[in-house]
């Protein structure tokens, strides 16, 4: 925790150094910003378009599913605008630069790939918006962008040198063997991964990711994804356990990466990946309880705090919440258990939207149905505790939703997405 607290610190002193904005070209800019907000998904999915036609070696960087769910687009348009807004003085949002800045780095962007997405974006923008984007505009927009693009690239910069020099680490895609893989639930699988040079492996915290590279034959791109590690550090391997995206009912196809990994892929093959990353990580330095709370495949990086928690022999108590569909899904559930029974300080409790017969009589299960506020205010003796939780979107509004009505302070609320960005306070009442 140290070193990343040193980190942020240096990240901030990026943003002391960063030139600012012409005093009139702020005024357009900020003028503007009610139009980008309007229009942004429209320009910046019409930017992907105009992008990948210019530039096809980027489909190998950019999911391409995110891209047709809209997801991307609109994350894109919510980073700028925020950004934008916020140009004077980024360190406002310097948690949402830090979560970017991590995924860059682990996808490995680099400040080439930064002249390219502005004038591609400010491009979309004169396109989409006609008239309205008069020379004046684009030229305040340009020197917004390499402001936005200097303060990443310096971040990002430093990200790179600091996961290279730390021990074990490296830079860009290391090749590692699939050790071996385990079934979890009917559609979950482990996959454990050590390097094929046999050296030293980074460290991580729990909560943390790795991007792994896929050629699948028969795609004409590399697909990369990123994956929560779902053991505790300290071990000489990395473990992603992942869910089998199934075709859907709504013609969303399914997982190529996903059907590729637990399909084709067998112990012995080599997965290239980047070094761990993420700002979603268990905060070992507060004396408080933790809660986490996760659903579906949203387990995986709790898993890794739960483990890890025991592991280092910290004095705080656990409370674990999954929810699934039904044990049949379920991955985990007898690890849990087992950590629950062998350790005082662990308490678990498994919520089932639709379980079976077997589900019912077994009485593993604390809650049919689903997670509600009052719920978990019987089940929890204080809201004094740091929070964490991942899954679905759906389930992240609702757990954010309930937290936020019981009154747990924003700084103990902590969250990852999977995929794309999304807003989990959008809509709240």
């Amino acid at each position: 925790m140290n070193n990343l607290l040193k980190q942020k610190n240096e990240w901030r002193e990026v943003l002391k150094i960063v030139k600012q904005l012409d005093p009139k070209k702020l005024e357009i800019v900020k003028s503007t910003l009610p139009i980008l907000k309007e229009h942004g998904e429209t320009i910046t999915k019409h930017f992907y378009q105009r992008m990948f036609k210019n530039h096809p070696e980027l489909l190998n960087i950019f999911n391409q599913t995110h891209q047709k769910t809209g997801h991307q687009p609109k994350a894109l348009a919510d980073a700028v605008y925020a950004a934008a807004a916020n140009i004077e003085d980024m360190s406002k949002i310097m948690p949402a630069l830090e979560r970017i800045g991590e995924k860059h780095r682990s996808l490995q962007i680099k400040p080439e790939h930064y002249p390219i997405v502005g004038e591609n974006l400010l491009g979309a923008i004169k396109e989409i918006l006609g008239d309205g984007a008069t020379e004046e505009v684009l030229d305040a927009w340009a020197d917004a962008y390499e402001i936005i693009s200097d303060v990443f690239i310096r971040m990002e910069n430093k990200m790179y040198k600091t996961t290279e020099a730390q021990p074990g680490g490296w830079g860009g895609f290391r090749d590692f063997i699939i050790d071996k893989k385990v079934e979890e639930s009917e559609i979950i699988t482990s996959f454990y991964l050590k390097p094929k040079d046999g050296q030293e492996i980074a460290q991580f915290i729990p909560g943390q990711y790795i991007t792994i590279k896929a050629e699948i034959s028969g795609e004409i791109n590399t697909h990369l994804r990123q994956y929560s590690l779902s053991d505790r550090p300290g071990v000489d391997y990395y473990r992603i356990s992942v869910k089998r995206e199934d075709k859907k009912e709504n013609d969303i196809p399914a997982g190529v990466v996903s059907s590729f990994l637990h399909h084709e892929l067998q112990a012995g093959d080599i997965l290239p990946i980047t070094a761990p990353a993420g700002d979603f990580y268990l905060n070992t330095e507060s004396p408080l309880p933790v809660v986490l709370l996760s659903g579906g495949v949203g387990l995986t990086p709790t898993i890794s705090m739960l483990i890890s928690i025991i592991a280092a022999q910290l004095n705080r108590d656990v409370y674990f919440i999954h929810a699934a569909r039904n044990s049949r899904v379920h991955a985990f559930k007898e690890h849990v258990q087992a950590l629950t029974k062998e350790n005082k300080q662990v308490k678990s409790f498994f919520v089932y939207d639709y379980p079976s017969e077997e589900d019912r009589t077994s009485k593993t299960i604390a809650k049919e149905g689903y997670l509600t506020l009052e719920w978990l205010q019987e089940i929890l003796p204080t809201k004094e505790a740091e929070f964490y939780f991942c899954g679905p979107e759906a389930f992240m509004r609702v757990v954010n939703r309930a937290l936020k009505q019981w009154g747990v302070p924003s700084d103990r609320i902590h969250y990852e997405f999977f995929g794309s960005f999304g807003d989990l306070d959008a809509n709240m009442e």
